[in-house]
C-alpha cells in the first residue's frame, strides 16, 4: 500500500485545482472582505422579528401562560405557545423528547416557553416582556452522577413520558447506559461480585495500578455566527425557510411534522453559516420562524443575540470519569477500568451516540487485555448537551491519556514509550471486538512527534524578557520569575462518519454540459457548508474525474436528496464519495455517447478512455472529440447529461447492550501531539510555546485547508485544556457571554509544526480520511500533560484553572 509523509509547505498537487491542490475558496474573498451573506445578514420587504420566551428557571412546572398584554402592543403581529403548535409537539434529533414550546415543565433555564412576531425587534422584546407565565418551581437536578447512579434521585422526564429504547438500557434517568466487557471482564458480565473477584486477581497480577478521578467541562462550540434564519409563507401552503445548519433533512423530518404539514411543503436552503462545531446539528429557532410565517403570511427573521446563543444551542458534555489502569514492569498493559457519565442535560440530542463512541473508545488506541466499561448518558436539568467536535472522544482522550502518562511516571517509563509499548496498529481489535482493517500508523506517528525539533529556551530567545514570550503576556504579570518549562504528549482515535447500524449516505446531482463555447459542470448537494471547505473539495473532484475546469456548485438545499450532516468529519467521505460517484455516470454516458456517435475508432471500443482538459482523450489514439463538438451547445438543443447518485459507507452494527461488542464504526481518523509550556508556578499562568502535531489523513485533498483544519482543531483542544469551561450552579449558566467564557485568539495560538501523513484507506474515496475532528482529541492532554510535567500537580480537571495550579482550594 502506498504511503507518502509531507510536511504542510510541500504539499502540492499534480492537477491544477484538482484533488490535492489548493484552490482559492469560492467564497473565501468574500468573507475575508467582509461582503459575504450570513444567515443574519437576509433581508425583506415588510419582513416582522421573531423572539423567544425563555425560562428564567431551570425546572418549574408551567400551570399556566397569559399573553393577552403581549397581544395588546401596537407592532405585534402575533404570540405563539403551546397551544398553537400545529402539528407534533415534540422534536427531537435521535428521538422526539423535546417540546416544541414547553406545555407542562420547563426542564432547563433558557426553554423556549412562547414566541412572538413583530414588525420591529425592539417591539418583540417588549412584547416578551408582557407574556405572563405561572411557573412553580421545583428542585434542580443537576447532579449527573446521581442521575446516573441513584435510583431514588428525582426523574427529570417521568416514567413512560418518552418512548423506550431496549437497546440503550434505558432508566430512570439514564439516557443510555452501555457497559462493555472483555476478558476476564467478560466471563460473567453482569456480575458486580464477579468483577470485583477478576479485578482483584488483576491487581495482583499488576505491577503498577494507578486509579484517577477525572472531569471535563462543559465547553461551548462558540461559533461567532448567532442562530438565525427567515421563513417565508408559500403560496401552496407550505414555507420556504433559509438557515445557517448542518443538516438541512434531518431539520426538515423535524420541522414538518411540529408544522403539520408533509415534508414536501417544508423547503430548506443553506444560508450563510458562521461555524457550527456540531452546535447546528440540533434545532434553535427553525420551528419558530416557520409557525410564525404561517400564522402571520409575512416573512419572519430571528438572529439570537450572544447571550440567547449560549441559551439556545447544545454544548459540550461534562464528564465524570474514574479510571483505574494496571501494567507489568515493562509497561504491558494488563488490564484498565472505567466508568464514564456524560450529562446530557434537559434532553437526549445525540447523547445516546456520545455514550456509544466514548465507550467504544474508552481507552484509546491501546493494546489491553482485560477491560471494564460502564458508560452513562443522563438527562439532569442542566444546559442541554449534544455535538461537538469530538464528541464523546474528547472526554475518554483527556482520560486515557492522562492515564497513560500517570502509569508511565509509576514505571519510570518515558510517556511515549510506554504509549509505543502499547500502541494499536492495522489488525489490532479495539475493546468492542471491531478489527482495524486500515492503516494505523500510531508508531511512526508518535515516534515523529517525539523527534520533532523543539522550540528554543526562553533563556535563548533574542530578547528573553519580552513580555509576550511570558504567562500573562502583554499584561506584564510576571518578568520570568517561578517560570518552569514542560513537555507533555497527547494520543487519540476517533471514529469518522456515523456509527452504530445508521444508514449513512449522500447523494450528489452531477450535470455536465457546454455553455458558451465550453463544458461546463454543476454540482448539486445538500450538504452544509459550514467553514470546513467542502463547497471547495466538490469542484476540486469534479475537476479531477471529468477533466473540466469550470465547475459551479449550486446552493445546498432540500431539492436533492439529503447529504448527511456536516460532522463527524464525514462529508469528504460522503459527500465527496457522492459527487465522484455521479461523475463517473456522467463519464460513462460520455464515453458511450462517444462511441455511439463514431468518435471512437472501430475496434477500439474497449480501449481505456479518458476526459482531460474538455476532450474526451484515448489511450492509444490521443484526443477523439472535444466535449464541445460531442455534445453541442446546450442553448440550442445540445445533450446535456446528468445523473443523480448516493454514496454508502460500508455497513456497520450496534454495539450490544450486554458485552459492548459489535463492530460499530466505518473509519479511523488519528493524531499525536507535542505540546512544549511556559508555566508561572506562583501564579497558575500557562503559555503554550509551541503545541505540534502528526496526522495520518489517508489523503491530501487540500493542503491549505487540511492545515487550517488541524489549527483549527488543536486550538480548540487548547481552548478546552486552559480557559473555556461554561460555569453551572444549580442548573444555572453564570458566564453567558464571550466576556466571561473565554476562548483562545491569536495571541493564545502558538507555533505548530504539522507532519502530515498519508497511508490510504481502501475503504474511502481517494483513500482519505476526514481530518477535522482528531485534533481536537489529542491537543487537550498534551497541554495538561504538559503543564503537569511543569508543576508536578495531578491536574485531573479540563480546563485547568490557575488554583490547580498553585495548589489553592477556591
Amino acid at each position: 500500500m502506498a504511503t507518502t509523509t509531507r510536511t504542510v509547505t510541500d504539499l502540492t498537487s499534480t492537477t491544477k485545482d484538482g484533488v490535492g491542490a489548493s484552490p482559492r475558496r469560492p467564497d473565501g474573498t468574500l468573507k475575508v472582505t467582509g461582503e459575504f451573506a450570513y444567515s443574519s445578514d437576509m433581508w425583506m420587504e415588510d419582513m416582522l422579528w421573531g423572539a423567544t420566551l425563555r425560562s428564567p428557571h431551570p425546572h418549574a412546572r408551567i400551570h399556566g401562560i397569559d399573553v393577552t398584554e403581549a397581544l395588546r402592543l401596537p407592532g405585534v403581529y402575533a404570540v405563539l405557545t403551546h397551544e398553537d403548535v400545529p402539528g407534533e409537539k415534540r422534536y427531537g434529533l435521535e428521538y422526539q423528547d423535546q417540546p416544541v414550546l414547553a406545555f407542562d415543565k420547563v426542564r432547563y433555564k433558557g426553554e423556549a416557553v412562547a414566541i412572538v412576531a413583530a414588525d420591529h425587534p425592539e417591539t418583540a422584546r417588549r412584547a416578551l416582556e408582557r407574556i405572563e407565565v405561572d411557573y412553580e418551581v421545583l428542585p434542580p437536578v443537576s447532579d449527573s452522577r446521581r442521575a446516573a447512579l441513584d435510583p431514588e434521585y428525582p426523574l427529570v422526564h417521568e416514567k413512560g413520558e418518552l418512548p423506550e429504547h431496549p437497546e440503550y438500557n434505558q432508566s430512570g434517568n439514564r439516557v443510555r447506559y452501555q457497559p462493555i466487557r472483555t476478558g476476564a471482564f467478560a466471563e460473567s458480565p453482569s456480575s458486580p461480585e464477579a468483577h470485583r473477584e477478576a479485578l482483584e486477581r488483576l491487581r495482583a497480577e499488576a505491577d503498577a495500578v494507578v486509579t484517577t478521578e477525572y472531569e471535563v467541562g462543559m465547553q461551548d462550540q462558540a461559533f461567532l455566527g448567532p442562530e438565525s434564519g427567515m421563513a417565508i409563507p408559500a403560496e401552496d401552503g407550505g414555507v420556504d425557510l433559509y438557515v445557517a445548519t448542518q443538516w438541512l433533512h434531518v431539520d426538515q423530518r423535524q420541522i414538518a411534522p411540529a408544522l403539520g404539514l408533509p415534508q414536501e411543503k417544508v423547503r430548506l436552503t443553506l444560508a450563510g453559516v458562521g461555524g457550527a462545531f456540531g452546535a447546528r446539528e440540533d434545532l434553535s429557532m427553525q420551528i419558530h420562524a416557520c409557525m410564525l410565517a404561517l400564522r402571520t403570511g409575512k416573512p419572519v427573521k430571528f438572529v439570537y443575540n450572544r447571550e440567547e446563543s449560549f441559551y439556545g444551542h447544545v454544548h459540550r458534555h461534562p464528564a465524570k470519569m474514574r479510571y483505574e489502569h494496571g501494567a507489568r514492569a515493562d509497561g504491558t498493559l494488563l488490564y484498565a477500568t472505567l466508568e464514564i457519565i456524560v450529562d446530557g442535560g434537559a434532553y437526549a440530542s445525540a447523547t445516546p451516540a456520545v455514550v456509544g463512541v466514548a465507550s467504544s473508545l474508552g481507552i484509546g488506541p491501546y493494546e489491553v487485555p482485560n477491560v471494564l466499561v460502564d458508560a452513562y448518558g443522563v438527562y439532569t436539568t442542566n444546559p442541554p448537551c449534544g455535538a461537538m467536535r469530538g464528541f464523546g472522544a474528547v472526554q475518554a482522550c483527556f482520560g486515557y491519556e492522562s492515564q497513560m502518562d500517570r502509569l508511565a511516571k509509576e514505571l519510570g517509563m518515558h510517556p511515549v514509550d510506554l504509549r509505543l509499548k502499547n500502541a494499536m496498529a492495522q489488525g489490532s481489535r479495539i475493546i468492542t471486538g471491531q478489527e482495524i482493517d486500515m492503516p494505523l500508523p500510531m508508531a511512526e506517528m508518535l515516534e515523529r512527534c517525539r523527534d520533532l525539533p523543539m522550540p528554543v529556551e526562553r533563556t535563548e530567545l533574542e530578547d528573553p524578557s519580552d513580555q509576550r514570550t511570558l504567562p500573562g503576556g502583554v499584561a506584564g504579570t510576571t518578568r520570568g520569575e517561578g517560570v518552569v518549562r514542560g513537555v507533555g504528549y497527547g494520543l487519540g482515535l476517533k471514529n469518522l462518519c456515523f456509527s452504530e447500524g445508521f444508514d449513512d449516505y449522500s447523494t450528489a446531482r452531477v450535470r455536465l454540459e457546454i455553455v458558451a463555447g465550453e463544458p461546463v459542470v454543476l454540482v448539486h448537494t445538500a450538504a452544509a457548508e459550514v467553514g470546513q471547505g467542502l463547497v471547495t473539495i466538490k469542484g476540486q473532484i469534479a475537476r479531477t474525474e471529468l477533466g473540466v475546469e469550470k465547475v459551479v456548485i449550486a446552493p445546498s438545499d432540500t431539492q436533492v436528496g439529503s447529504a448527511g450532516s456536516s460532522s463527524a468529519s464525514r462529508q469528504s467521505y460522503m459527500t465527496g464519495g457522492a459527487v465522484r460517484t455521479a461523475c463517473a455516470s456522467v463519464r460513462a454516458e460520455v464515453f458511450e455517447l462517444a462511441r455511439r456517435k463514431g468518435f471512437v475508432p472501430q475496434g477500439r471500443e474497449d480501449v481505456e478512455l479518458a476526459l482531460e482538459g474538455g476532450k474526451v482523450v484515448s489511450a492509444v489514439d490521443g484526443v477523439l472529440v472535444s466535449l464541445a463538438e460531442l455534445l453541442g451547445e446546450s442553448a440550442e438543443n445540445g445533450t446535456v447529461v446528468e445523473r443523480t447518485r448516493e454514496y454508502h459507507h460500508r455497513p456497520t452494527e450496534m454495539i450490544d447492550p450486554e458485552l459492548g461488542q459489535g463492530s460499530s464504526h466505518t473509519q479511523f481518523g488519528m493524531c499525536v501531539h507535542r505540546a512544549v509550556v511556559d508555566v508561572d508556578v506562583e501564579l497558575g499562568l500557562v503559555k503554550v510555546v509551541a503545541l505540534d502535531a502528526v496526522q495520518d489523513v489517508g489523503k491530501v485533498m487540500h493542503p491549505q485547508q487540511l492545515a487550517g483544519q488541524i489549527q483549527g482543531g488543536s486550538t480548540q483542544g487548547l481552548g478546552l485544556a486552559l480557559m473555556e469551561e461554561i460555569q453551572v450552579k444549580d442548573s444555572e449558566i453564570r458566564n453567558p457571554s464571550f466576556t466571561d467564557y473565554l476562548i483562545p485568539t491569536i495571541l493564545d495560538t502558538p507555533p505548530m509544526r504539522i507532519d502530515v501523513l498519508e497511508h490510504p484507506d481502501p475503504h474511502s474515496p481517494y483513500g482519505l480520511r476526514g481530518a477535522g475532528e482528531p485534533p481536537t482529541l489529542s491537543s487537550t492532554p498534551a497541554i495538561v500533560a504538559a503543564v503537569r510535567d511543569a508543576t508536578g500537580r495531578p491536574l485531573t480537571h479540563a480546563p485547568v484553572r490557575p488554583e490547580d495550579i498553585v495548589g489553592i482550594d477556591l
